[in-house]
């Protein structure tokens, strides 16, 4: 049964489309991807979900609630962590997790109790009473994940949980999110454009751009659906090259000034292209098993990294800025 549902979604800010009509649904217990460059739209999803933003258009439910006509039902089972932080600095980690449980009504009991919980979770418990200033980018992290889930959440949406992170502590939040799954059987919806991420922690990806859904399933259906290894070349002249390649690959793409060619087994297909290039310059030539950027590549001709911030992620971090204030 699905957690969360999502029909025809769309957004607009001043005429500008920030989603556009997309549909997709997410399980009880699964954690769900949206992965793509900035500006593709993820973080203006996630705020709809948790009725941040109004949609344009949309029949969606979270929890079995309608996210225009009963926010404050949906707001009572979910819980949020900010891609940006929302700590209050000044007070403690206990202080913290004591305010927002105040905000959700719990009890004295009640939050004494879930305090100690979530702090034994994130491995917080003998920094408990210090001041959050004093803590590191991690354990700030790892302090706001704990205080989405003292008010019992169903469904949690982390917005770019390990942005900024180093890699050691992006490994240990990830070891928390998973447990949050096994444990306590949390949903989780995450944000991310860390193709490492996506892939590891989650059970099916939304894979966007420019506001859509371009492909949507496991992370190894994804990889699959491209049709085997892949075999990338660089050289002179790439259309030469792909005229003589094409009878070797499944698949093959052109990007830049190089050909990404998927074989089914890139060992005993390498000595075969290599005799077909013949005295045709390659530059570089490299074997390796398929990744979410290759997917990504292969849907939209460029790589996530290669996406840089346009007029439309600035004018939606800007709109998300003043919303926070």
């Amino acid at each position: 049964m699905a957690i969360i549902d999502v029909r025809k979604l769309r957004k607009e800010f001043n005429g500008l489309v920030a989603v556009d009509d997309i549909s997709f649904s997410v399980g009880k217990g699964e954690i769900f991807g949206l992965l793509g460059p900035n500006g593709a739209g993820k973080t203006t999803i996630i705020s709809v979900l948790a009725t941040i933003l109004k949609p344009t258009e949309c029949e969606a439910k979270v929890c079995g609630y309608d996210v225009c006509s009963e926010p404050y039902d949906i707001r009572g089972c979910i819980g949020i962590v900010f891609q940006d932080p929302s700590l209050d600095e000044k007070l403690t980690a206990r202080e913290n997790l004591d305010f927002h449980a105040r905000m959700y009504g719990m009890s004295s009991k009640k939050r004494e109790d879930k305090i100690e919980e979530v702090l034994e979770m994130v491995s917080l418990q003998d920094r408990a009473d210090s001041l959050v200033e004093t803590f590191s980018g991690g354990m700030r992290r790892r302090l706001e994940i704990a205080r989405g889930l003292m008010h019992y959440p169903k469904v949690l949406f982390l917005d770019e949980p390990t942005l900024g992170l180093d890699p050691q502590t992006r490994h240990v939040i990830w070891k928390y999110i998973v447990e949050l799954k096994k444990k306590y059987g949390v949903t989780v919806i995450l944000t991310t454009h860390y193709m490492e991420e996506a892939d590891k922690l989650c059970d099916r990806i939304a894979i966007m751009d420019n506001g859509k859904i371009i492909a949507l399933d496991t992370p190894e259906e994804l990889k699959n659906s491209l049709g085997g290894d892949l075999i990338v070349l660089k050289g002179k002249d790439v259309q030469k090259l792909k005229s003589k390649l094409k009878k070797f690959a499944t698949k093959i793409r052109e990007f830049n000034s190089s050909l990404s060619l998927s074989v089914k087994d890139a060992e005993k297909s390498l000595p075969k292209i290599m005799r077909a290039v013949g005295g045709d310059k390659i530059d570089s030539i490299k074997m390796q098993k398929p990744t979410l950027d290759d997917v990504f590549l292969h849907y939209t001709g460029r790589r996530i990294r290669e996406e840089k911030a346009d007029k439309m992620s600035k004018f939606r971090a800007r709109r998300m800025a003043r919303m926070r204030r």
